[in-house]
């Protein structure tokens, strides 16, 4: 699976299909992780969560790992754009199951339009790693896309998403060829949802999961 040649394009794709609808989703949690100083960013792309990143958590270190070379040159470019620097940010080019992740060292995992990608198999490893790098009381954002229970908004997800990975599968040679739910393996990995955001009539959503059991999920 590779981003390269989409990484030029990635931009005006997203603006045409989507407008501001994935970036909304991309930060809708991210004040409530402002406080946090060690920060894993998987598959960031071309870096605009990454720069509002940076400019909430000025002091955190941030280390963004990507199987495309040429969207953490964007990122990189994007960073360094804006003047806010790039000495706090590492970028590491890798597959996320054969990056070496140093055990409990972030307490906040980001992973933004990036776990629909793998089948279960995969996805149980992916999450299996990024849970041993995280710690005890992490934080872990998440967006992405999602399939209505039921109705009209389940047969457009359906639709839409039965485009998106036959596009993604020829494009990026794509590993899934649906979407698999993250959320019980995060909840096997001690992780529980501490609030969600679901928008674009339930084809997206923003979750905000935590490290210490919540109670009860927040839907807004």
């Amino acid at each position: 699976m590779s981003f390269d040649l989409l990484a030029p394009h990635y931009r005006w794709m997203e603006l045409v299909l989507a407008g501001d609808k994935l970036q909304r989703c991309r930060t809708a949690f991210l004040d409530q992780a402002a406080h946090r100083q060690q920060v894993l960013i998987l598959g960031e792309g071309n870096g605009r969560f990454l720069l509002e990143c940076r400019r909430k958590l000025p002091r955190a270190q941030i280390t963004c790992v990507d199987a495309s070379a040429r969207m953490l040159a964007l990122a990189r470019a994007r960073l360094q754009r804006s003047g806010l620097g790039l000495e706090a940010t590492q970028f590491t080019h890798s597959d996320v199951l054969a990056w070496q992740a140093p055990a409990r060292a972030y307490d906040l995992v980001v992973t933004h339009f990036f776990l629909d990608c793998f089948p279960p198999d995969r996805l149980k490893a992916v999450i299996g790693t990024l849970a041993n790098a995280a710690t005890a009381d992490a934080t872990w954002l998440l967006a992405d896309f999602r399939v209505p229970a039921r109705g009209w908004r389940r047969y457009r997800a359906w639709l839409i998403h039965q485009l998106m990975y036959s596009f993604f599968r020829l494009a990026t040679r794509l590993p899934a060829r649906r979407l698999t739910p993250p959320g019980p393996f995060l909840e096997a990995a001690d992780f529980r949802l501490g609030a969600q955001h679901l928008s674009d009539w339930g084809l997206l959503h923003s979750d905000l999961w935590e490290r210490h059991p919540a109670s009860n999920a927040t839907c807004l």
